[in-house]
């Protein structure tokens, strides 16, 4: 459990029922719970637990990129890498700020990520051996997380919420980014087709599992609904992805890796795409830390933050000398 600090820990002892009676009155009014409101010391908890997770995805999400800007066909392909990149660090550091406003410091949540107790998302221990995988990921990883993520602009946290909305108009940009680029490639020779598609072959499934278990085997989506930090369930989100992006595959001559993939015109009342059995085992095997990029991509953040001691020890040594000498003493 996170240490409450000073935020509301008046209130924070005394969970009464009438107080999460009228904490849940609140909730379902549609009013913002704010940093400085009494909440349920389990809604902070859950809150924590999901900003920070989202918030190490977008920073450890930076490597599998970020191998590619120095690769890049083109200029023109490398400016727009180096942008995206750029802007994932930048989310992670919205988010940190969202979390720290919960009463918890970014630097536990560094140490917690570093040392392998934080969980971030299982769709970055996967390789990117071509350059299609960076359309890919922009197209598929970044169009799963906008499917997720617009929701939380209407997060009962206000924080959260407000950081949301900046982070997915600048997904939605990388979105299209990665469908421009695999279409540029399916409009090629034979061989950029191939890696187009082989790309996709290796990428569906796990941007399937970016959305979580299944409804009934999550343990913490019942909850978050009825707190409205989710909208949405995990497989309500994933059929809603499936639904909008095997129409895009199809209209660049693509072929999606299920052989189960059929639509059906009475599912949901609506209409939707079936698709077959996700490989749950894989899932839960690449976020026990046993995936195939896991240990490079803890090493890799374990060195860089390491290489940039010196920045943060200069940046703090800076800050106190030109500190007034109020805010000096009061340090």
């Amino acid at each position: 459990m996170y240490s409450q600090g000073l935020i509301g820990a008046d209130t924070q002892t005394h969970e009464t029922p009438e107080f999460l009676e009228a904490f849940q009155a609140k909730i379902d009014s549609e009013q913002k719970i704010e940093a400085n409101d009494p909440m349920p010391q389990a809604y902070r908890n859950t809150l924590i637990r999901m900003i920070s997770q989202h918030a190490h995805s977008e920073i450890v999400g930076m490597l599998p990129e970020g191998n590619w800007i120095t690769r890049a066909p083109t200029l023109r392909r490398k400016v727009a890498l180096l942008a995206k990149v750029q802007d994932e660090g930048g989310h992670g550091l919205y988010l940190y700020s969202a979390a720290e406003t919960l009463g918890v410091s970014r630097e536990q949540l560094t140490d917690e990520l570093l040392s392998g107790k934080a969980k971030y998302s299982s769709i970055f221990n996967y390789p990117t051996p071509t350059w299609a995988d960076i359309g890919a990921i922009g197209w598929l990883v970044d169009g799963a997380a906008i499917m997720n993520q617009v929701p939380l602009c209407r997060c009962s946290y206000g924080p959260y919420a407000r950081a949301m909305i900046r982070v997915c108009k600048e997904e939605s940009f990388h979105q299209r980014q990665g469908y421009e680029l695999i279409t540029s490639l399916m409009q090629g020779n034979d061989q950029q087709q191939a890696m187009a598609q082989d790309a996709l072959n290796r990428w569906w499934w796990p941007s399937l599992m970016m959305f979580g278990p299944s409804d009934t085997d999550s343990q913490h989506s019942d909850q978050s609904m009825a707190w409205k930090i989710k909208r949405f369930t995990n497989d309500e989100l994933r059929q809603k992805f499936v639904d909008a992006t095997v129409p895009q595959a199809e209209l660049i001559g693509l072929t999606l890796p299920d052989p189960d993939l059929r639509w059906n015109d009475t599912k949901n009342g609506e209409g939707g795409y079936d698709f077959g059995e996700i490989d749950w085992d894989e899932f839960w095997r690449v976020v026990k830390g046993h995936g195939m990029m896991n240990k490079d991509r803890l090493a890799a953040r374990r060195k860089a933050h390491a290489d940039g001691a010196w920045v943060r020890e200069a940046a703090l040594a800076h800050a106190a000398r030109h500190a007034t000498p109020d805010v000096a003493l009061a340090s």
